[in-house]
Parts: C-alpha cells; structure tokens; sequence
C-alpha cells in the first residue's frame, strides 16, 4: 500500500478544495492500483460507489462523519482515482473479490457499509461474503437483481454505439450531471468539474464502458449469476440495521427498486425523498447527512 498523493495532486485545484483527500493506493492481483481514502478513527463506515461517479460521490458524509469514524472510499478499477487498463475483466464478481480483499487488508470489522448505483452489488455481494465483519447497511438508489425493462438511454450505452457514446463523447457522465439529479444548480462549478476530472479521455472511461456492458439484462448475461449470489448472500445481513434513503425521482432505480429492496430488508428504516433524484447525496445533501449521522448515532 503506497500513498497516492500524486493522483490528487493531478486534479483541479477547486476539486481538490471540495476533496481533500491525498488517499492511498492498494495493489490488486496483476499489480492494478486501488485507490481508496481512508480518514478519520472511530468504528470503520466504508463509502461504497457506482457508476459513473468515483469517491467525490461521498465528500461531503465523509466530512460529516470522520470525526467519529474511520472513513474509507474505494474508487472501483476503471473509476476516479484507480488505474483504468483497458484489458481488465471489470465483471461484477472482480469487483467483489477486489472489495473484499481492501476489507480485509484494512482489516475492518464492526463495519457500516454505505452503497449507491453499481456500489449496491458490489457493495453488499463483498458484506454478503464477510458477514461477521458488517455491523450496520446504508443503502441509497442501487439494486441487486436484473435489469429487465432500462431506460433507452442504458440500453444505447450497453450496445454497439457504447464505446462511441460513453467513451469518446463522454454522453453517459455528461447526461448523468442532467438526468440523475433534480438539483441541477447544485451540479455546476466545481462539483461538476469533480465529477468529471477523473475521466478526461475515451481511454479514462473505459469503466464506464465496461460497467454498462456488466449490466445484467436477463439470467443469460456472463454477470447474471454472481448478482444472484449478491442476492442470496443478503439474507445472512437481513437482521443488521439499516437505513434506506431513496431518491424517488430516480429515472432508473425507481421506488419499484427501492420496494424490492425494502423487502430484503423489512426492519429498515426507510426514507423516500420525493424532490431527489439519482444522485440524492447531491440532490439531498443535508438531509442525507442528518439521516445518515442520526442512524449512525443509534444505540
């Protein structure tokens, strides 16, 4: 594990003012470099993305939270801070092996873990394989089944046009900053500029490609199979508290998702936020960070 300051050094200053976190890089197998943040002391809250945001996504609760916990934020292989290489698998199961082992190494134990968007599978398919490490879940807009009926604009982006559209117009993160947030003043400036530093070229967003591509549509997708074992791994966290915050004017994860996750999780505290959309960490930022800091202070 070596310090990654460079690669923070690297953004723009106003991101950097907004993200002021140096972070540390993790050798994944094939000598693929995880970047991840780690601050703070206290009970561990791992911040867990999706696509095709980065740790930016979780600045502002993990200034909310590392006084009293140890916050740590893993960029996934092919997102912000990482290394992008273009012959990695980027499957759903890589990803999980890739959690689990930081989990490990870190050797976090009593542990929160904070999911949105792609985060959801990955996030809790490595909580479903490390179960006596996990404490407590937050689960924001994701899901963890198939994706049967997606919007067109998804679809587009898994197909043949993929590479054109997210790679090398840089349509899906662009249209992200529109669609996935209600609060579209908010996602201008330097919270735009952070969203995007990270993914300057085609090659720089080859993850988001890849992740698209990972998208289960039906049972014969090559990732079907490890998202049923993010399902099946769900039913021994089933008594951990958990909070469900959900952005219900999500154009993807819609309140269908956010009931069917519910189900999984019956005792959850549940909030549906009607002005939020996608990204409701952005487009709830202080109700999200009072939810958040009120559940981590329950007994």
């Amino acid at each position: 594990m070596v310090a990654a300051s460079n690669r923070h050094d690297a953004l723009p200053a106003p991101v950097r003012a907004l993200y002021p976190f140096a972070g540390a890089l993790f050798t994944q197998p094939g000598g693929v470099q995880q970047h991840f943040v780690d601050v703070g002391a206290g009970p561990p809250i791992l911040f867990v993305h999706g696509n095709p945001t980065w740790s930016f996504l979780w600045r502002d609760l993990i200034g909310a939270c590392s006084a009293r916990h140890r916050c740590v934020a893993p960029d996934h292989i092919g997102s912000g801070l990482s290394d992008k290489p273009a012959d990695w698998s980027y499957r759903l199961a890589d990803h999980i092996d890739n959690l689990v082992r930081l989990i490990e190494h870190l050797d976090l134990r009593d542990l929160t873990v904070v999911v949105h968007d792609w985060g959801g599978a990955i996030g809790l398919g490595a909580a479903g394989r490390v179960p006596d490490r996990v404490s407590r879940l937050v689960i924001f807009n994701t899901g963890v089944g198939l994706l049967p009926n997606p919007p067109l604009s998804i679809r587009a982006c898994a197909g043949p046009l993929g590479p054109l559209l997210v790679g090398t117009l840089n349509g899906f993160l662009k249209v992200g900053l529109i669609r996935a947030t209600s609060d579209r003043a908010r996602m201008r400036g330097a919270i735009a500029q952070g969203f995007l530093a990270p993914y300057p070229t085609a090659a720089s967003r080859i993850g988001q490609v890849r992740f698209i591509n990972d998208i289960p549509f039906d049972d014969t997708h090559p990732s079907a199979a490890a998202m049923k074992s993010v399902r099946d791994g769900l039913k021994k966290l089933a008594d951990r508290p958990t909070l469900i915050v959900w952005g219900e004017q999500d154009f993807v994860f819609t309140p269908e998702y956010r009931k069917q996750m519910s189900a999984f999780f019956p005792h959850a505290r549940v909030i549906p936020i009607a002005s939020a959309s996608h990204w409701v960490t952005e487009d709830a930022a202080d109700q999200v960070k009072k939810e958040l800091t009120q559940f981590l202070g329950a007994p």
